[in-house]
């Protein structure tokens, strides 16, 4: 690798320490107090089998399982779970079987992922401030108000892009926040460095055996120190898997394993520190200087988490589980700085309201683990049945390895589940409403393709009927279609008021396929059907923004021009009624309210407004 290569990683991996491990950087604020937050003594025995917990899941779940082996599972790159899904998906196609079940999961695992998206700025930025109670009891008071207004200011600023600030402060930041982690518990292990003794895992194999009530009960906690896991692999496209490697265990895994046992030792030293042992590892004249990185550090953390809903909506777009969205770019030179007003507007809402109802750390955390262990658990299930259905190297090593993580993975979900009562139903009946919010769009988007097809002429018939009596324009007229099999019902308008046809026409499919990002080899096909009539095929991947003019300005085929000032574009907007029945009331009135919000074709597709003709028809489901 030349030295330039070797720059261009090193860089990148600093970049990735904003983006991609803002969430599970920050969680030493709140994981490991939250073991001893239900009534578990602090005690030599508890604090070793608890470190020896944190530590061997850190190592097995993140070191093992995302960092050493789900990195591997990309999708031309990309990672996610909705790219997972559509990786399973193309697999379950190939092999006719389990793909009701994998769209399933994939769905509901994206919902999982909108309830977490919501509670981690909300438990990131309030664990942060909680800091000045250290400080000050007087300032108490003062904790949701001043949490609502960075949370206010973030969310503000997300219009204006963040690819400038992000790209100059994020990585240095995230550089000094892990630098003063590792710094902090260090200290505190050299002042009791028997804590070390907790790195053997009989400690916390021990305490599952003599103590299982109080070890479920951990798990939760323990589970609090891999919430950024997902992370790893949702955000591994826009660094590479190298640079994520790198920036872990360069940076971030020595990091967190240090500052978890120096507050293990602290509290072995003053068990009374148990109430905030983060913040109470910095000396006082220290104190405020941490509480301030604290909350540059969560405020990342949430930054990330902000533009995973914005990709994870646009991905589900893409994939037809969500309208088409209104996207706006915040960059001339990154795609992927994307800003989604109507997501940002709803996630604001949502995450005062969090932090306004549960008003702290503690009780937010209850309400935290089951969104993500969720979502973990079914990407371990969706590379199990990757595995079971494709031939991969080191296959029977991986099996037996996620099988391991399955069995832990349940372990966490169980836990979590326990504390349904004490907010654990938050992210629960979250994902549950985004679940049904995209099933229902996915199966109102088959009926009506369902429909309309039914209702169509096919493009055979069509085709060898006689034009020479139909009277015909000059230009090139772009029909938008969603089959090619069947005539679009806006040329079937068109003909129906207008009784013309122009000299050239083309059918035009925009198909979204399972992969990111489609090869120029692979963009177009053209064919032509008739004399001067001709369908395009135009291929986008997920994560692409589907302009058509562009490509069709690049098409070179003989008899094909699309001159500005003399081709038009058709579309159809079609208006829904209840009355087939295939829709109860409520379904109905869920789609219906989408498909009204749905970004039309003109905008998704980027179509010239003053080229563009939109003809409407009804259409009963």
């Amino acid at each position: 690798m030349s030295s330039h290569q070797k720059s261009n990683q090193f860089a990148l991996a600093l970049a990735a320490l904003g983006v991609v491990y803002g969430d599970i950087g920050t969680s030493p604020l709140y994981a490991f107090k939250e073991a001893f937050a239900h009534g578990m003594a602090v005690n030599e025995a508890n604090v070793l089998a608890s470190l020896s917990a944190f530590f061997w899941a850190i190592l097995l779940i993140v070191s093992l399982k995302y960092v050493g082996f789900i990195l591997r599972f990309d999708n031309q790159g990309e990672g996610g779970v909705l790219a997972l899904m559509a990786l399973a998906k193309q697999t379950a196609e190939q092999n006719h079987k389990g793909l009701k079940t994998v769209i399933a999961l994939g769905i509901f695992a994206a919902g999982l992922f909108y309830a977490d998206s919501f509670i981690t700025p909300a438990i990131s930025v309030l664990s942060a401030v909680e800091g000045i109670n250290v400080v000050s009891k007087s300032f108490e008071a003062y904790v949701v108000p001043m949490t609502i207004i960075i949370i206010v200011g973030l969310f503000a600023i997300q219009r204006h892009g963040t690819q400038r600030i992000g790209g100059l402060l994020f990585g240095p930041i995230m550089i000094v926040w892990f630098a003063t982690l590792g710094g902090l518990g260090l200290v505190s292990i050299l002042k009791y460095p028997k804590i070390l003794l907790a790195l053997n895992p009989y400690y916390a194999l021990d305490f599952v055996i003599t103590q299982p009530n109080l070890a479920f009960i951990l798990l939760s906690a323990v589970f609090l120190a891999l919430t950024g896991g997902e992370a790893l692999f949702a955000d591994m496209g826009h660094f590479g898997a190298k640079p994520v490697r790198m920036a872990w265990y360069g940076v971030v895994w020595p990091g967190l394993v240090l500052n978890y046992f120096g507050q293990g030792a602290l509290v072995l030293r003053d068990p009374q520190a148990v109430e905030n042992p983060f913040y109470l590892l910095a000396p006082e004249w220290g104190l405020l200087f941490l509480v301030v990185l604290a909350t540059f550090a969560t405020v990342i953390a949430s930054q990330a988490t902000i533009a995973g809903a914005y990709s994870m909506t646009l991905q589900a777009a893409r994939l037809n589980l969500l309208p088409r969205v209104n996207v706006m770019h915040t960059s001339d030179t990154e795609q992927g700085q994307i800003y989604m007003p109507f997501v940002n507007g709803l996630m604001l809402i949502g995450v005062v309201l969090l932090v306004l109802g549960f008003g702290s750390s503690s009780a937010l955390a209850a309400a935290y683990g089951l969104a993500v262990s969720g979502t973990m658990l079914i990407t371990t299930g969706m590379v199990l049945y990757l595995l079971r259905k494709t031939q991969l190297k080191m296959r029977g090593v991986m099996l037996v390895a996620f099988t391991l993580f399955a069995v832990l993975e349940i372990g966490f979900v169980a836990s979590n589940a326990s504390k349904l009562a004490h907010g654990g139903w938050l992210p629960l009946s979250l994902g549950i409403l985004f679940f049904i919010i995209l099933h229902t769009w996915q199966r109102g988007q088959a009926y009506l393709a369902k429909e309309r097809t039914d209702n169509s002429l096919p493009m055979d018939t069509f085709l060898k009927m006689p034009m020479d009596s139909i009277a015909q324009v000059e230009g090139t007229a772009v029909y938008l279609a969603s089959d090619l099999s069947v005539v679009p019902s806006a040329l079937m308008h068109n003909l129906k008021h207008y009784k013309v046809l122009h000299t050239t026409n083309v059918f035009l499919v925009v198909k979204s396929l399972n992969v990111p990002y489609v090869q120029p080899s692979e963009r177009v096909r053209v064919q032509t059907v008739a004399d001067k009539m001709y369908t395009v095929e135009i291929a986008f991947g997920f994560r692409e923004q589907p302009l058509i003019v562009p490509v069709l300005h690049s098409i070179q085929y003989e008899g094909l021009s699309f001159d500005d000032m003399n081709t038009t574009y058709f579309t159809s907007n079609s208006k829904l009624v209840d009355g087939v029945g295939r829709f109860n009331r409520w379904q109905f009135g869920v789609f219906n309210t989408m498909y009204k919000q749905a970004a039309s074709a003109n905008d998704y597709f980027g179509l010239p407004p003053n080229r563009t003709v939109q003809l409407g028809a009804q259409v009963a489901l």
